[in-house]
């Protein structure tokens, strides 16, 4: 019988997966969501992004892999009057449900 190595569940670099991300620290109040819009923009991301009570900063984005690693990277850095202190993410499954990318309301 033949192995099939394609069965592990480790997204692949240009697989379409989700992430979802929650920025901690000086987050809010310094255009971190359309420091976020315009990152996901420039990727080609789908999803969406906003404040939560608490005072973070919540995304959540599909498209390929590699493009959504390039946004984490992106979002722990966040824009130049921001303090980004902590960036907790996972990964799920693209549902295809988003189209574009948009600011929620609402924490």
């Amino acid at each position: 019988m033949e192995e099939n190595n394609n069965s592990t569940n480790v997204p692949q670099e240009d697989d379409l997966v989700a992430l979802h991300a929650r920025v901690k620290g000086r987050v809010q109040g310094v255009g971190f969501r359309y420091f976020v819009i315009h990152s996901a923009s420039q990727l080609e991301l789908t999803g969406w992004v906003k404040n939560t009570y608490d005072g973070d900063v919540e995304v959540m984005a599909e498209g390929k892999r590699s493009q959504l690693e390039r946004l984490v990277n992106r979002l722990r850095s966040g824009p130049s009057v921001a303090s980004v202190s902590d960036v907790e993410i996972e990964w799920q499954e693209a549902t295809g449900q988003y189209k574009g990318f948009s600011v929620r309301f609402g924490g």
